[in-house]
């Protein structure tokens, strides 16, 4: 082999290295993505969403129907066995009847038109008839309201509180209103009454709904002014209209079963669970909040009412310990939502001794017969529940006002927004103004129509057998 032919050889390999040690030496680039690896990365992104969002739906769904078992458990047997348990045992039975009935009446009102009224949209003061019978009621939700629960939901969660809210008023009038005026009044107080305060309150468009920008944002997170003020003041209207009972105040009345009472008012104490945190409308954060401010605004309550007791009386009782409770709840209802544990507590003690006041100076002062302080507990407590929520609302707890950037602003008279408490009483006239003018009216026209009382010989006898023809007790002696 020649030399020169070596050297070519050499040259060539030399080549052939240099070339190699160039490309192994430029940087790595990745190879690029197929675009059919990327649709379903993407897809399955999309699907994820969907089910996390359809798992919230589900158990924020689950979440209001077991929210609304709790408040219809409120109203039977919660409240029919603390009624049925304060009156005479004549009257047990006629007592409980009346809460079972608006189980029942006010149901069928309210898939008829009532829910429409209250929730339909309309102008600031009522709902117009778009709901009628229900139509488009169904398994999507209505977002003006709730955008994870059905509206179908929606509606029966808040026909519980159109159950329960009637049904504390037969408290004012026990013993001595007939049960077929009963029905009558209830049927048009529901239509009249509540269903325009509901809206004003919670629905559409309403003058007082602070969550879709009222005219008068007035915070009611759930039912301080729809609720207990309406209840309460219609109570005391219709007491002092129907009179007192015969033999009132200078017969003794005391209850014949504080045992049922004691059980029921358990039962509302659990069932206010649903009541208050129900009202998220949700299984969130602020369910839990409305939770935890529920219970310590009860357990102040108690302990509110039962020292005064206590101070006045020199003992406390298990009347008051359970009266106390319900004080609690009752005004912690419009504030649930808006406040912390410390302020619960507060308002539940406030309540306590406030209602304690009511009931046994106010009443004994003013002489009318509110038979089981309906109005002492519910209107009282519910009106001074609904002012502290201007008080102590807290946008930490629910940032309802927000600036035009989307940024909380603040919520009560704390937080430096003094003018809540002027909503706060804007709303609470209104409340107090509805129920009395709206009351009477409905009173007279029963009243002139079918009669409101009992006859004399009918409530001696006591209103189980007059009105149903059946003893709560039947004695037998062997």
């Amino acid at each position: 082999m020649s030399k020169s032919l070596i050297q070519w050889i050499l040259v060539l390999i030399l080549f052939s290295s240099c070339s190699g040690l160039r490309a192994f030496a430029q940087p790595y680039t990745a190879p690029r993505p197929s675009p059919h690896v990327s649709d379903a990365q993407e897809a399955r992104l999309t699907k994820l969403e969907q089910q996390t969002a359809e798992a919230k739906g589900s158990a924020d769904n689950a979440w209001m129907l077991t929210s609304a078992a709790l408040v219809l458990m409120m109203t039977g047997p919660g409240l029919a066995l603390f009624y049925g348990g304060l009156v005479r045992k004549k009257n047990v039975l006629a007592t409980m009847m009346q809460s079972f009935a608006m189980m029942a009446l006010i149901t069928i009102l309210w898939a008829l038109a009532g829910y429409s009224l209250a929730f339909g949209s309309g102008n600031s003061f009522i709902g117009n008839l778009h709901h009628l019978f229900l139509r488009g009621v169904g398994t999507q939700p209505d977002p003006a309201y709730s955008s994870t629960i059905p509206q179908q939901t929606f509606m029966v969660y808040q026909l519980m509180f159109a159950i329960i809210t009637p049904a504390l008023i037969t408290g004012a009038f026990a013993e001595r209103m007939k049960f077929s005026a009963m029905a009558l009044f209830m049927i048009l107080w529901s239509l009249l009454v509540y269903d325009p305060m509901a809206h004003m309150v919670w629905g559409k468009q309403g003058l007082l709904n602070a969550a879709l920008g009222g005219y008068f944002p007035t915070l009611d997170f759930a039912g301080g002014t729809v609720v207990h003020i309406t209840s309460g003041v219609s109570a005391l209207v219709c007491a002092l209209y129907l009179g007192k009972r015969l033999g009132y105040p200078h017969e003794p009345m005391p209850p014949h079963s504080v045992v049922l009472s004691f059980i029921g008012a358990s039962m509302l104490w659990v069932g206010w669970f649903g009541f208050n945190a129900g009202s998220a409308l949700g299984s969130g954060g602020l369910a839990t909040s409305a939770f935890v401010a529920t219970h310590f605004a009860a357990a102040a309550g108690v302990v509110g009412w039962g020292s005064a007791e206590w101070w006045r009386n020199g003992k406390p009782s298990a009347l008051g310990a359970i009266s106390g409770a319900v004080a609690g709840l009752v005004a912690i209802t419009p504030a649930s939502g808006f406040v912390g544990p410390m302020p619960a507590l507060a308002i539940g003690l406030l309540a306590g001794s406030f209602c304690f006041w009511m009931v046994t100076k106010v009443k004994s002062r003013f002489r009318y017969d509110d038979s089981l302080d309906a109005f002492g507990v519910h209107g009282a407590g519910g009106t001074l529940g609904a002012i502290l929520t201007g008080v102590f609302a807290s946008s930490a707890i629910n940032p309802i006002f927000k600036d035009s950037q989307g940024n909380p602003l603040p919520s009560g008279l704390l937080e430096g927004n003094a003018s809540q408490l002027l909503n706060q009483l804007v709303g609470v006239f209104i409340a107090w103004g509805l129920a009395i003018v709206g009351t009477l009216l409905i009173l007279k026209v029963v009243d002139l129509t079918i009669g409101l009382r009992v006859t004399k010989e009918h409530e001696i006898q006591g209103l189980d057998l007059s009105q149903h023809g059946e003893e709560g007790y039947v004695w037998e002696v062997a």
